[in-house]
């Protein structure tokens, strides 16, 4: 790719707003430099970096709108899970690449310019292994490379079907390796984003009931010493009283007695804990990754944001099972859960006066370059060009600039005023519009038509 330049009417930096800027971008769509005036290629609106989505479980969006009827009996996550593994065992590798390279157009149309695909469709739908180990994993880096999002793929570790290593269900047989079959997975697709500047690999142990201390730690020992962790923890109540009866100890305590969190780990969910694992997850550096649509889809429950992040607790968001597909409408969730718990407004402001959205959208950038262990986050030199340009002509933008725009954004207007999304320097979203939209969109059509047969 050729440098260029792009110039913004008004733009979010590390350092606040600025007015009429103009971004320097290299051959490699990093930032070289942010200067004053015109000078570029102009794109109108209001800029701000463009947002990490830290948790996908793409082959979810197969099933989107399809477990909206009641059952028989009262309906939970776990019914919810029984009926998505009857999806999930339907998918070959073609739908697999359809599905996601369609979700990763969405996420792109609505302000996400990075997936962390946490993927455990490892095997063909009778659990007999695939020639390469990482046929699924590849099917979504190439999705991601067509959509042109940045990527970090998480294959999976999942061995067993609840706490103390129990046998597996049969809706789980895609999922299951060892080490030394999933390490190979991991090494593959090593080789896979070398040369690719918009892909990352990482892992991701499902959750310590699909995957025991022992068997992760042997894992850990075989990948690079950044690798990104992400984990599932705490999203159920029984599953903090079923790891209560096996050890004792409440998912978020195991799982820190067990490792040393840091920054290279992201706990999905966290959302069941006491105030005291709530203060050491914070402490720890470790990441909370939260998607608020689903854990309300879900009936999973509210996390406890305000302590969290009161203790300067780093989070990061994620769309998880695709319920909807928004950066703002997962903020707008999260503050508003905060809200309906405590009988308050602007729960996570962070003091008088601040804005709540840019409190919050700062700090999921923040928590998700992290998360995913990609240079964005930032419109910043040295920071990849990955920009979200929302509409300054669109009604609900009117009269409303810097955080007021953000503000408005986040808690009125969601996807409705994203116009373009810059990944790479690579001008991906033009006036609402992907650049290969119509090709993904055939293809995915074409795959849910085998699909409904």
């Amino acid at each position: 790719m050729e440098s260029r330049k792009f110039h913004f009417d008004s733009l979010l930096t590390p350092t606040g707003w600025q007015r009429d800027v103009t971004v320097v971008i290299d051959s490699a769509g990093i930032i070289a430099a942010i200067g004053a005036g015109a000078g570029g290629e102009p794109i109108p609106g209001i800029a701000v970096p463009a947002m990490p989505n830290v948790h996908s479980h793409a082959h979810q969006r197969f099933m989107l709108g399809l477990a909206e009827r009641a059952g028989p009996g009262a309906d939970s996550f776990w019914t919810w899970r029984e009926a998505m593994y009857g999806f999930a065992l339907r998918l070959s590798p073609d739908d697999l690449e359809a599905v996601a390279a369609q979700l990763y157009v969405e996420m792109l149309k609505s302000g996400f310019s990075v997936v962390g695909e946490f993927q455990y469709l490892h095997h063909a739908p009778d659990g007999t292994p695939y020639a390469d180990p990482a046929e699924m994993s590849l099917r979504c880096l190439a999705a991601a490379q067509h959509a042109g999002i940045g990527i970090t793929i998480l294959p999976t570790l999942y061995a067993f079907g609840g706490f103390g290593g129990q046998d597996p269900a049969p809706g789980q047989r895609r999922f299951l390796n060892r080490a030394e079959r999933f390490l190979k997975i991991v090494d593959h697709l090593s080789i896979q984003v070398a040369s690719n500047s918009l892909q990352r690999v990482g892992i991701s142990p499902h959750s310590l009931r699909a995957v025991t201390p022992d068997l992760l730690r042997e894992v850990i020992a075989g990948l690079a010493a950044d690798a990104p962790i992400h984990v599932h923890v705490a999203e159920q109540v029984k599953e903090v009283e079923d790891c209560i009866a096996f050890c004792g100890r409440r998912p978020v305590e195991l799982l820190m007695k067990s490792f040393d969190l840091s920054g290279r780990w992201t706990a999905i969910h966290a959302t069941h804990m006491t105030p005291a694992e709530t203060a050491a997850l914070a402490r720890s550096g470790a990441i909370a990754g939260l998607c608020p649509t689903t854990e309300a889809n879900l009936g999973d429950g509210i996390f406890p944001a305000t302590q969290f992040m009161a203790e300067a607790g780093a989070i990061a968001i994620g769309s998880d099972s695709h319920i909807t597909v928004s950066p703002a409408e997962d903020l707008r969730m999260l503050e508003y859960s905060q809200r309906l718990r405590d009988l308050t407004r602007n729960a996570l402001a962070g003091g008088p006066g601040r804005s709540t959205g840019r409190t919050l959208y700062e700090a999921a950038l923040k928590g998700g370059a992290r998360s995913m262990r990609q240079p964005v986050g930032a419109i910043a030199p040295g920071c990849r060009a990955d920009i979200t340009v929302l509409d300054a002509g669109h009604p609900l933008l009117a009269g409303r600039h810097e955080d007021a725009a953000l503000d408005t954004w986040i808690f009125s207007g969601g996807n409705a005023l994203v116009r373009d999304v810059i990944v790479g320097g690579r001008h991906v979203v033009q006036d609402r519009h992907h650049i290969h939209e119509e090709q993904i969109a055939r293809n995915f059509r074409r795959a849910l038509r085998r699909l409904d047969t």
